[in-house]
């Protein structure tokens, strides 16, 4: 079962469970995957879906800082949930150990020596790691890797 089929199963589960906010959830993801699909014209694979939910956790974590900073906790809750829920269909996540491993096979790889070269090594290890690693995260490792 591919991961767009695994959501839509869970978001059948939730209908049938009564979830409400589970289910609302669920359906701002799909409308988010569909969204893509109609506007590029393809089906998404596994890849480009876990993309998605990456964009949608990332929108998360933005308004979750906001509505810490304006006081809404009832939001910053119901982000939250959102965010519990994305998660769970991410793939499971690289240690820090891991993370500097491909950093440090990316900069060898690609030659890199000076901080003018971080580009060329984030353009290497953004496929790879995409879903499985915070890409600011391992921005600060190339750009720490590069400036020694």
């Amino acid at each position: 079962m591919n991961l767009k089929e695994r959501i839509n199963e869970d978001m059948k589960a939730a209908m049938r469970a009564r979830e409400t906010a589970r289910l609302a959830a669920i359906r701002l993801l799909l409308a988010a995957i569909k969204q893509k699909e109609v506007d590029e014209r393809i089906q998404l694979d596994d890849a480009a879906v876990v993309s998605v939910i990456d964009k949608m956790l990332k929108q998360r974590r933005d308004s979750i800082a906001q509505y810490q900073a304006a006081g809404r906790q009832d939001l910053v809750d119901a982000e939250k949930f959102e965010v519990d829920l994305l998660q769970t269909y991410m793939p499971a996540g690289l240690s820090s150990d891991e993370i500097d491993a491909a950093v440090a096979a990316a900069v060898a790889e690609t030659g890199a020596a000076a901080p003018g070269d971080m580009g060329k090594v984030m353009a290497v290890l953004k496929p790879r790691l995409a879903g499985r690693a915070d890409m600011t995260d391992v921005s600060k490792r190339v750009k720490a890797a590069l400036a020694r």
